[in-house]
C-alpha cells in the first residue's frame, strides 16, 4: 500500500505572485459590503441620516426656482384669506382649506416670501420620510430604511417636495391612515385608532382625491382577503384530492398547485385584540368631524363650504372623465414612474411577486399600489404631481426584495416568463412601426419594464446581487434628483417641469421689487397687468395694492403708468394710447402661453437701465409726467387653474 499524504485544514499559499483572482478566495469587497450593509440595518444613526439627506436636498436652494402657476394661486388666496378672515371652499376648482390656513399661519412668522411659502410643504414632506420609517414595526427594518432612503433621494419626491401644493399633504395623510390600520392590526391600541382616524381627517381637509384612496384600500382589504381564502381552499383541495388519480383530477389539481407553488401562506395574519373601546371611537369621530366643519366651514364664517365638501364629487367627476386640457394617455404614470422612479419601478415590477410576501402589510401594500396606479391611470385628467400620492407603496416592495431575495422558481417558471416577454418584446416593436411611436421618453416605458421583469427574475436568484442593483438604483436616483432639482428645474423639455413658470418673469419683478425694497414709497407704484391668466404675478405682486389685472378686452381708461406688462396681441393697441417713454424687455412667463412685453416708465427705472434710451416713447409725450402712480377704477383680478 502506498502511503498517503497526511490530513490538513491549512490553506496552502499559492505558489504565483499574481493578483488575487476569484472574490470568494479574496474577498476584497464583500467584508466591506457587509460592513456598510449592516451598519445601515443595525446603527441607531441610520433614520437620522435618512432624514438629514432628505431635509438637506428639499432646503437647498430652495427658492431657486420662480413660484409655479399653482404656487401663485395658492398665495393669492392666502392673500384673501388675510382680507376675508376665512377661505371659501370653491368645490368645483380649488381643493381642500387645510393648506390655504398653513400657509396663512407660515408668512404670517415668516412674511411674504417664496421661502415662506413653500416651508410647510418642504417640511410635511419630510415627515413623510420620517413616517416610512414609522412603519418598521410592520414590514421591518431594513424595508422600511430601503423605502424611506428612496423617498429621500427620489427626484418626484424632492421636486414636488419644494412646491406649495396640495400633494404632499395628501401623500402624509395617506400614510399615517394606513400607518394606523396597520397599528390596529397588530397592536389594537386606542393611539392607532387615532392615527387612522386623524389620517383619513387630513385626506378630506386636503384634497378631493381621498375618496379614491380610500375606495381603492377597500378594494385592497377585498383582493387580499378573497386571496387568502383561495389559498386556503387550494391547500385544502390538494389535501384531499391527493389519492385521487386520473386524467380529470389531474386537470383539477393544475390550478390549485400553480397557487400553492407561487403563493407563500401569510404569516401572523390574525388581528390582535382590540384594547380600545366604543367611547375611544365616538370621541376620535366626533374629533373627526369637528375639524371637518370647522375648517369648511371656514371657522363658522362660511357653512355653505361644509355642503360644498360633499357636492364636490359631481364636478371632479367631470373634470376627471374630461380631462380640461390637461388628459393625458392611460399609460402616462407608467411612462413617468419609468423614466425618473427607477426604485419604484422595480417595486411595481416586484409586485407580480407579491404573493411571496409572507407578511399581510406588505402584500396589502403592494395590492393597494397596484390599485391605486390603474385607477389614477383611468381618470383621464392627469398632471405629474399626483405621482408623489400614489407610488410610495412601491418604495415598500422595492426594500422587500433584499428581504426576499433569493427568490428561485421551477425551471419551467423561467421558460414560460421568457417566452411570455419576448411575445410582449415582439408585440411592442411591432406596435411602434406600425403606428409610428416616435423614441420619446413617454414612449420607451414598454422596454423598461419587459428589461426589468427580466432583469429582476435573474437577479432575485442571488441575494448579493440583487443588494448591489438596490444600490445602484438608489444612487441612480440620487444623481437624477440632483439633475432635475438643482440643474433643470425650470427646463420644460422635463416631464415633471409642468406648466412651471420661466426665470424670463424676474426681468419684470425684480426691477420693481427692488425699486420698492430701496424706496417704500415705491408699494404704490400704479401697474397694469394686461394678459389673461397672470398668476403667479397677482401673490408676487400682493404688497402693491395699485396693481390692476385685465383679461380679455378689459383696459383701464388710462393706460399710462409706471409698468406693465401686455399680451402680445395687444401690443398695437396699448401703444397706441401710451404718451409716456418707457424702458422695455420681451417676457415669456410660461409654456403655452404667448410672449409678453413688460413697460417701465423712464423717468422711475431709469437707474435699472444705465446708460440706455428708452425702448419705447408715445406719440405725444408729455413734457411734464407726475411720477406719482394714477389711480385705477376696479380692476378684475379673476384667477385660473391647472389644478
Amino acid at each position: 500500500m502506498k502511503p498517503q499524504p497526511p490530513v490538513t485544514r491549512i490553506r496552502t499559499a499559492r505558489a504565483s505572485s499574481a493578483q488575487a483572482g476569484a472574490l470568494a478566495d479574496f474577498p476584497i469587497f464583500g467584508p466591506t459590503f457587509e460592513t456598510w450593509k449592516d451598519a445601515f440595518v443595525e446603527s441607531e444613526w441610520t433614520p437620522w441620516i435618512i432624514i438629514g439627506v432628505a431635509a438637506f436636498l428639499r432646503f437647498l436652494l430652495l427658492g431657486i426656482k420662480p413660484p409655479h402657476f399653482d404656487e401663485g394661486i395658492n398665495g393669492w388666496f392666502v392673500d384673501q384669506l388675510v382680507k376675508t378672515g376665512f377661505y371659501k371652499y370653491d368645490p368645483t376648482n380649488y381643493h381642500g382649506p387645510l393648506h390655504f390656513y398653513v400657509l396663512l399661519l407660515s408668512q404670517t412668522l415668516f412674511g411674504r416670501n417664496l421661502w415662506a411659502l413653500r416651508l410647510p410643504v418642504v417640511l410635511v414632506s419630510i415627515g413623510c420620510v420620517w413616517m416610512t420609517l414609522k412603519f418598521e414595526p410592520f414590514v421591518g427594518r431594513t424595508i422600511s430604511r430601503l423605502a424611506a432612503l428612496a423617498m429621500a433621494v427620489s427626484p418626484g419626491f424632492v421636486f414636488y417636495g419644494r412646491y406649495s401644493i396640495h400633494e404632499v399633504w395628501i401623500l402624509l395623510f395617506t400614510m399615517l391612515f394606513f400607518f394606523g390600520l396597520f397599528g390596529l392590526w397588530k397592536f389594537g391600541t386606542a393611539n392607532f385608532l387615532w392615527c387612522a382616524g386623524m389620517g383619513l381627517t387630513g385626506m378630506i381637509l386636503s384634497k378631493e382625491t381621498y375618496i379614491l384612496h380610500l375606495a381603492c384600500a377597500i378594494i385592497a382589504a377585498a383582493v387580499l382577503l378573497i386571496s387568502s381564502i383561495i389559498f386556503r381552499a387550494a391547500q385544502d383541495f390538494l389535501k384531499m384530492s391527493n389519492s385521487r388519480r386520473g386524467i380529470v383530477w389531474f386537470l383539477l389539481r393544475i390550478v390549485p398547485r400553480a397557487i400553492v407553488a407561487l403563493a407563500e401562506p401569510l404569516e401572523n395574519a390574525q388581528s390582535a385584540p382590540q384594547t380600545w373601546n366604543y367611547v375611544d371611537l365616538v370621541v376620535v369621530m366626533g374629533a373627526s368631524i369637528a375639524l371637518i366643519v370647522v375648517f369648511y366651514s371656514g371657522f363658522f364664517f362660511h357653512w355653505t363650504g361644509v355642503r360644498d365638501l360633499f357636492e364636490a364629487f359631481k364636478p371632479w367627476f367631470k373634470t376627471g372623465s374630461e380631462g380640461h386640457g390637461h388628459e393625458k394617455p392611460w399609460y402616462y404614470w407608467l411612462a413617468l414612474t419609468s423614466h425618473y422612479e427607477l426604485p419604484a419601478l422595480a417595486g411595481l415590477l416586484f409586485c407580480l411577486f407579491a404573493w411571496q410576501f409572507k407578511s399581510l402589510p406588505l402584500r396589502y401594500l403592494a395590492i393597494y399600489g397596484v390599485g391605486t396606479l390603474i385607477a389614477y391611470s383611468i381618470v383621464k385628467y392627469k398632471t405629474p404631481w399626483c405621482i408623489i400620492s400614489f407610488i410610495w407603496p412601491f418604495l415598500f416592495t422595492f426594500g422587500a426584495m433584499v428581504t426576499i431575495a433569493p427568490l428561485r422558481f421551477k425551471r419551467a417558471t423561467y421558460q414560460w416568463f421568457a417566452f411570455a416577454l419576448c411575445c410582449l418584446f415582439g408585440y411592442t416593436i411591432f406596435y411602434a412601426v406600425t403606428d409610428k411611436w416616435e423614441a420619446t421618453w413617454d414612449h420607451v416605458w414598454p422596454y423598461w419594464m419587459i428589461a426589468g421583469t427580466g432583469l429582476l427574475l435573474v437577479v432575485l436568484a442571488l441575494r448579493q446581487m440583487i443588494e448591489i442593483v438596490v444600490a445602484i438604483l438608489i444612487v441612480w436616483s440620487l444623481g437624477h434628483c440632483v439633475w432635475l432639482n438643482y440643474f433643470r428645474c425650470t427646463t420644460d423639455s422635463e416631464p415633471y417641469v409642468y406648466v412651471q413658470t420661466y426665470n424670463d418673469i424676474y426681468k419684470f419683478t425684480d426691477p420693481i421689487i427692488k425699486l420698492a425694497h430701496r424706496q417704500p414709497e415705491a408699494y404704490q407704484l400704479t401697474g397694469h397687468i394686461i394678459r389673461p391668466s397672470p398668476y403667479p404675478l397677482p401673490w408676487i405682486l400682493g404688497d402693491f395694492g395699485r396693481v390692476g389685472y385685465y383679461e380679455k378686452d378689459n383696459m383701464p381708461e388710462k393706460l399710462d403708468c409706471d409698468f406693465l406688462l401686455v399680451m402680445q396681441d395687444k401690443i398695437k393697441t396699448v401703444e397706441s394710447k401710451l404718451h409716456d417713454s418707457y424702458y422695455t424687455v420681451p417676457i415669456t412667463i410660461r409654456p403655452y402661453q404667448d410672449p409678453s412685453k413688460a413697460y417701465f416708465n423712464a423717468k422711475i427705472f431709469k437707474s435699472f437701465f444705465p446708460g440706455k434710451w428708452p425702448d419705447f416713447t408715445g406719440a405725444t409725450p408729455q413734457l411734464s409726467p407726475s411720477p406719482a402712480p394714477n389711480p385705477i377704477s376696479s380692476p378684475t383680478t379673476s384667477p385660473g387653474s391647472t389644478k
